[in-house]
C-alpha cells in the first residue's frame, strides 16, 4: 500500500519540523508548505491524501486557502490547526468545508484520532504492522498513570480512599479544586482502578472551545448537518463508549448544552447535531471544575438539576499551600522526570531552593511547581528561579482585598495563613466596634459583638466599599444593619472563616450601593454589575434587611 501523504501547512519552521518528524516516524509521507500561496502551489501540482492546515498566518491565512483550494475542486480532508483563541475561526473553517480541527497545543494521540477520523479506514503502513496510538490504556499503562499521583499529605490520602471505594462504580464524579491540583490525575487514577481501564478514557475541555463547536465535538454530527460537514463524525461519547470520558472545565459550558447533558446522563442516548436516530451510549462521566457551582447556579450559569445529577460523589483536591507536606516530593519526582533531558549528576535541589520551594505558596499548584522544576532543569541556575519566586509579584499571598465583583470566581479554602489567624481572633473574641478611614477614603470596619449595632462614623469619600451610613439618618433607608452575627469560634474550621471573611466584605458593599441607590435593587444590581437575580440571592444570603419591609412613613 503507498503510503499516505499529508501536505502542513504552517508559517512556523519549529511546528512544521514537529510535525514532520511526528508524523513521519508513524508511516506518513509528509511535505511542508510554509505559507498560504505556496500551499495551493504544491496542492494544484500534487496529490495529497490530508491537509494540516494552519488558520493564522501571514499574506494569507489558512481560511482563505481552505475557500480557494475548495473553489477548485479541492476534495482532500483540511484538519485546521488553532488556537484556542481562534475558537470562532475553527467554526468558520468547518463551515467552509474543513473536515475536522485541532486545538493548540495538541499531543501525539489527537492528533492521530484526528487523521484516522479524516482518512477513514486507511492506515500508514507502518502503523499497521505497530501498535495503534494509545487511546485505550492497558492495565499496565493505567497503573503508570495512576502513579503519577504523588502524595504524603492527610488530605491527598483522603481523597486517595474515596477513589479506591468509588471507583468500580459508575456513578459520576464531581472533582473540585483551584486550576493545577491534579484533577486530571484524580480522574484518569479512577478511570485505572475501574472495570472500564480497558477501555478508552477520552478527555474533553469545555472551555477550549465555543457551544456549536463544543457540541459537535461531544455529540457528533451526521453529513449535511451544516455546511463543511462532509461526512459523519462520532462524538466523544461515542469514542468513550464503554469507558470513561472526562469533561474538564464543566463550569463553562453553556446552558442549551447542559440541558443535553443531562439528557445523555439520565437516558444514556442523544441526537447528533442534524440527526434523526438517537445514539446510545454507556459511557462512565466525570467531570471537573475550579468554580463554585453553588454560585454558578445562583447567577444563572449553570442547571441546578445537572449539579445534582452530577453531584453523586464529590471530590475535593486541596490546593498544595495547604499541603506544603507534598512540595519535596513532587519536586524530587519532576527532577527525576526533566533532569535526564536537561541536566546530569544532579540527585538534589540545593537546601535554599527547596526552602524557597516549601514556603511559596504556589498559586498555579502542582502545574507550577512541575514547570518551575523544568525551568530549573533548563536554565541550570537556581538564582534565577530563586529570584523569581521572590520577585514582588509571586511572593506568597497576604489578607484578600476587597472584592470588585460578586457571585464569581472560586470559593476554596482561604490561602493566606497570616488574615486566617487575624479572621480567627476576630471570630474568637469580637472586639467593640472601631474604624479608620484609610487614604482611599474607604472605611475600615472591625467585627461587632453578636447583637451589636454599628456604630456611624463619617466617611471622607463616597466609595461602592463604604459600608456606613451617614451620620444622620434623615432617610430610613439609611440606617446601617448588624452583620449576623458568627457561629461559636470553637465550630468554625478554616474553610468556614474564609467563607465568613468574604460574606462579610460582600455584605458591606452590597449595602452601601443599596443606600446609595435609594434602595433601587435594579440600580444597584447595575452598579455592581452582577444580575438582578444574584443580587437577591445575595441579599438573602448576607442577612440584609429592606428598611421599607418595616419602615413607617
Amino acid at each position: 500500500m503507498d503510503r499516505i501523504a499529508v501536505l502542513v501547512v504552517d508559517d512556523e519552521e519549529s511546528v512544521r519540523t514537529f510535525l514532520s518528524e511526528l508524523l513521519g516516524s508513524s508511516g506518513y509521507q509528509v511535505r511542508c508548505a510554509s505559507s498560504g500561496s505556496q500551499a495551493l502551489e504544491m496542492l494544484s501540482g500534487g496529490s495529497f491524501d490530508a491537509v494540516l492546515l494552519d488558520v493564522v498566518m501571514p499574506e494569507m491565512s489558512g481560511l482563505e486557502v481552505l475557500r480557494r483550494y475548495r473553489s477548485t475542486g479541492g476534495a482532500a480532508p483540511v484538519i485546521v490547526l488553532s488556537a484556542l483563541s481562534g475558537a470562532d475561526d475553527a467554526v468558520r473553517a468547518l463551515k467552509m468545508g474543513a473536515s475536522d480541527y485541532l486545538a493548540k497545543p495538541f499531543g501525539n494521540d489527537e492528533l492521530q484520532d484526528v487523521l484516522a477520523r479524516a482518512l477513514g479506514t486507511r492506515v500508514p503502513e507502518r502503523q499497521a504492522t505497530a501498535p495503534a496510538p494509545r487511546v485505550v490504556l492497558t492495565p499496565a499503562e493505567a497503573a503508570a498513570e495512576a502513579r503519577v499521583l504523588i502524595s504524603t499529605s492527610p488530605a491527598m490520602r483522603r481523597a486517595r480512599a474515596l477513589v479506591e471505594r468509588i471507583a468500580d462504580t459508575d456513578v459520576p464524579v464531581l472533582l473540585l479544586g483551584e486550576s493545577g491540583t491534579g484533577k486530571e490525575v484524580i480522574a484518569r487514577e479512577i478511570h485505572a482502578r475501574s472495570q472500564r481501564h480497558g477501555r478508552p478514557f477520552i478527555k474533553v475541555n469545555c472551555a477550549a472551545l465555543p457551544g456549536e463547536l463544543l457540541e459537535s465535538e461531544l455529540f457528533g454530527h451526521e453529513r449535511g448537518a451544516f455546511t463543511g460537514a462532509t461526512a459523519e463524525k462520532p462524538g466523544k461519547f461515542e469514542l468513550a463508549d464503554q469507558g470513561t470520558i472526562f469533561l474538564d472545565e464543566i463550569g463553562e459550558m453553556a446552558i442549551r448544552l447542559q440541558a443535553k447533558l443531562l439528557q445523555v446522563l439520565q437516558d444514556e442516548e442523544f441526537f447528533r447535531v442534524g440527526g434523526k436516530k438517537s445514539v446510545r451510549v454507556d459511557s462512565r462521566v466525570v467531570v471537573a471544575t475550579n468554580r463554585d457551582l453553588e454560585k454558578e447556579i445562583a447567577l444563572g450559569n449553570f442547571r441546578e438539576d445537572l449539579y445534582y445529577r452530577l453531584n453523586v460523589v464529590a471530590i475535593r483536591l486541596p490546593p498544595l499551600r495547604e499541603r506544603r507536606e507534598d512540595v519535596v516530593p513532587l519536586t524530587d519526582h519532576f527532577l527525576k522526570k526533566y533532569g535526564k533531558g536537561f541536566m546530569t549528576n544532579v540527585a538534589e535541589l540545593p537546601s535554599e531552593v527547596l526552602h524557597a520551594f516549601s514556603d511559596y505558596d504556589w498559586p498555579g499548584n502542582v502545574r507550577e511547581l512541575e514547570n518551575m522544576v523544568r525551568r530549573l532543569c533548563v536554565l541550570k541556575d537556581p538564582t534565577l528561579v530563586l529570584d523569581e519566586i521572590h520577585a514582588g509579584g509571586r511572593a506568597p499571598a497576604s489578607a484578600p482585598s476587597l472584592p470588585t465583583s460578586f457571585g464569581g470566581g472560586d470559593d476554596f479554602s482561604p490561602p493566606p495563613s497570616r488574615h486566617v489567624e487575624e479572621s480567627a481572633r476576630v471570630f474568637a473574641a469580637p472586639p467593640a466596634v472601631s474604624s479608620a478611614v484609610s487614604g482611599s477614603g474607604v472605611q475600615v470596619l472591625e467585627m461587632p459583638a453578636r447583637g451589636a449595632s454599628l456604630t456611624p462614623v463619617p466617611v471622607a469619600e463616597a466609595s461602592p466599599f463604604n459600608a456606613v451610613a451617614p451620620q444622620r439618618y434623615a432617610n430610613p433607608f439609611d440606617a446601617p444593619q448588624p452583620p449576623p452575627p458568627p457561629p461559636p469560634a470553637g465550630e468554625l474550621s478554616l474553610k468556614d472563616i474564609g467563607k465568613r471573611a468574604a460574606m462579610l466584605a460582600e455584605r458591606e458593599a452590597i449595602l452601601a450601593m443599596l443606600q446609595r441607590t435609594a434602595w433601587n435593587k435594579r440600580r444597584a444590581a447595575g452598579k455592581l454589575r452582577i444580575s438582578y437575580k444574584a443580587l437577591l440571592y445575595k441579599i438573602k444570603e448576607c442577612g440584609i434587611i429592606d428598611p421599607r419591609a418595616s419602615a413607617e412613613f
